[in-house]
């Protein structure tokens, strides 16, 4: 599906060094790793949209890529139906789309006019509403209470168990996160930014408890 082969420190980058992965249908990665190490600049790397590092990631033809941002990033004079419309949705996706992220009733109002929560579901189904086939997520739960990011995480898994081909990558500070979402973890660490650890998560593992020897250990 997606293979990385970044050389940072060739290309002259100031954040990110020598990285080299794989990512496969299915895959549901956790990146980790310290804060401001790197992690989202990575995952604009895979999105395309750092041309410097755009060229060392080998996509595979015609791979959609969904990427939900820390910003919700909608356009703020549009309605959340109206934003899911600009990216192709039809009628019925939309309505589909809504439901499937819990804002059914919100699909006529303004961005400033939904929760954080809300904004973010519906900067989800935005970034579903394209059918990817690789989807990034930016630290999604960040600023949510912890309720609110719960029920975000149950959303994510169900979604997913809905379409098991589908790939995610999703950076987070939180290795609990990692326990519900992850069957692969992704940890990020140094200067220039290197990927020090990448393996499945083994049945039973505590990818929280991990984390944390990798951050104690600095592997």
């Amino acid at each position: 599906m997606l293979e990385v082969r970044i050389d940072g420190i060739a290309a002259g980058h100031p954040v990110l060094g020598v990285i080299n992965a794989q990512v496969r249908a299915g895959e549901r990665i956790c990146l980790l790793g310290p804060s401001g190490v790197g992690k989202s600049t990575l995952l604009n790397a895979i999105a395309g949209l750092d041309p410097r590092l755009a060229p060392m990631v080998r996509l595979q033809p015609g791979l959609r890529i969904g990427y939900l941002f820390q910003e919700h990033r909608l356009l703020p004079w549009y309605t959340v139906r109206q934003n899911l419309k600009l990216v192709g949705a039809t009628a019925g996706d939309i309505d589909r789309l809504l439901a499937d992220v819990g804002l059914s009733d919100a699909g006529d109002r303004l961005p400033d006019q939904l929760s954080l929560g809300m904004a973010r579901r519906a900067s989800l189904a935005r970034s579903l509403a394209i059918r990817p086939d690789l989807l990034l997520l930016d630290e999604p739960f960040a600023s949510l209470d912890p309720e609110r990011a719960a029920e975000l995480r149950e959303l994510i898994v169900r979604l997913l168990d809905a379409q098991p081909q589908m790939a995610l990558i999703c950076v987070t500070h939180d290795p609990h996160d990692a326990d519900q979402l992850a069957n692969r973890l992704w940890y990020m660490s140094g200067q220039p930014a290197t990927l020090r650890w990448d393996r499945p998560v083994m049945a039973g593992a505590s990818t929280s408890q991990l984390s944390e020897q990798l951050r104690t250990l600095q592997v």
